[in-house]
């Protein structure tokens, strides 16, 4: 087993504390982008990281859409994977016990299609080695004829409610940027108990094929992610930031630690980082350093002086 063990003089600047998850730095892998994190343990130092918030989970293994599922787009890249994993009962037996090795934060991004869905998968994945669940509420409800969870305040709330009840786990709930209203479906997750907010999910988007006259994905849409969705995701988190009073983890096209420093002045109290890992598979390292050195050349002692410091500028 490889393992790149990377450090920076500046990284005691980085440590912070998210809802009680206790972080070497601020910077996390999202999900879907860095698999179970021992595909990168050759680029970075997994401990490193805040965390690594693993490949969507779901109740039964999926295959994922057919057809084409990946397509590039000016500044960015669609993807409809369709949540291809091999099920909970296989990454407890299989992959849990494997990636502990790396002694990382460990935060498992679940998904279903129906409110017990979500709760059975938290009860589930309460066991040790697991240090907390992101809930992608980006699914549709197939119980109430589709309905995005996400989209909806009340139904956000009940995915929210049911994982709590199961897990003793902190509770990040992952917002979609679909919506009219960001801090509504924010302010209702809140209430319903999560422990931090990450935002924000990927943009549905399309291309088209201009030979053949027909959408490049097999799923004909899919969700947008990179530097096109940046100003987007700023401009989200500092909306919820401003509104609610548990801790936000900002993503959405981060490649560089000046884009991650955005968002920490936006209101981040850390930041994760997605479609770049495809790019440079050890920017996450790059963004680490690249912060610390921030903050020593800022006379700052922790990365958490900068958290909304742009709130306190714009008011002067």
């Amino acid at each position: 087993m490889a393992e790149c063990v990377r450090t920076n003089r500046y990284d005691a600047l980085l440590r912070t504390n998210l809802a009680g998850i206790a972080m070497r730095t601020p910077v996390l892998a999202a999900s879907g982008t860095f698999g179970f994190g021992e595909e990168f343990a050759d680029f970075v130092d997994l401990a490193r990281l805040g965390g690594v918030m693993v490949k969507g989970t779901t109740l039964l293994p999926r295959r994922g859409n057919e057809g084409v599922r990946i397509a590039e787009t000016p500044g960015g890249m669609l993807n409809c994977i369709g949540l291809e994993n091999p099920g909970v009962e296989v990454f407890l037996r299989d992959i849990l016990p494997r990636i502990q090795s790396y002694r990382m934060n460990v935060i498992v991004n679940i998904s279903g299609s129906s409110v017990d869905d979500y709760a059975a998968l938290a009860s589930r994945l309460n066991v040790a080695g697991i240090t907390a669940l992101e809930i992608n509420i980006s699914c549709p409800n197939v119980k109430e004829g589709g309905i995005v969870f996400g989209t909806d305040p009340q139904a956000a709330a009940a995915v929210v409610r049911a994982v709590c009840a199961y897990t003793d786990k902190p509770v990040i709930a992952k917002l979609s940027p679909n919506v009219t209203s960001i801090t509504e479906i924010a302010l209702a997750v809140e209430e319903a108990g999560a422990d931090i907010i990450s935002l924000i999910n990927t943009l549905i988007g399309m291309r088209i094929d201009i030979q053949n006259w027909h959408p490049t994905l097999g799923n004909r849409t899919g969700g947008l992610s990179g530097p096109a969705v940046m100003p987007i995701a700023v401009r989200m988190v500092w909306d919820v930031a401003h509104v609610v009073r548990i801790p936000v983890i900002g993503m959405g096209g981060i490649s560089s630690w000046q884009d991650a420093v955005e968002f920490f002045l936006a209101g981040a109290s850390a930041v994760a980082v997605g479609t770049a890992n495809f790019i440079d598979p050890a920017v996450t390292m790059k963004i680490c350093d690249g912060l610390g050195r921030y903050l020593h050349e800022k006379q700052m002692s922790n990365i958490q002086e900068l958290v909304g410091k742009a709130w306190n500028e714009q008011e002067k």
